[in-house]
């Protein structure tokens, strides 16, 4: 099946895995990850969007990209993330580390 992206501008594109590697590897330069966890990180991204449809949003590749580096990677996250976000200021990274750190935290129970 065929992948189509759609952009922000409505264009459509087909999709390519070697953008998102080329984008994740760029995010995980000098992190202590192998190329097969690189590939094994893309293949879930491709299979996680072709479940979503024919056409699927370019946002929706990014945000899958940063689901599946938040569980392998946290450094190569905040670096994918500050450019998928456009951060402008340290407080976007101390907002995206808070919402990354609020899911590595088990919730805390309640005592009666």
């Amino acid at each position: 099946m065929l992948l189509t992206i759609v952009k922000r501008d409505d264009s459509r594109e087909p999709y390519e895995r070697e953008k998102v590697l080329a984008g994740v590897r760029k995010a995980l330069k000098n992190r202590p990850v192998s190329e097969e966890d690189v590939v094994s990180l893309a293949e879930r991204v491709e299979g996680r969007l072709r479940r979503k449809g024919p056409e699927v949003a370019s946002q929706d590749v990014g945000l899958e990209v940063l689901a599946q580096l938040g569980k392998l990677d946290q450094v190569a996250y905040m670096r994918f993330a500050s450019v998928y976000k456009d951060f402008q200021e340290i407080t976007d990274f101390e907002r995206e580390l808070g919402l990354l750190l609020q899911k590595r935290e088990p919730a805390k129970r309640r005592s009666r």
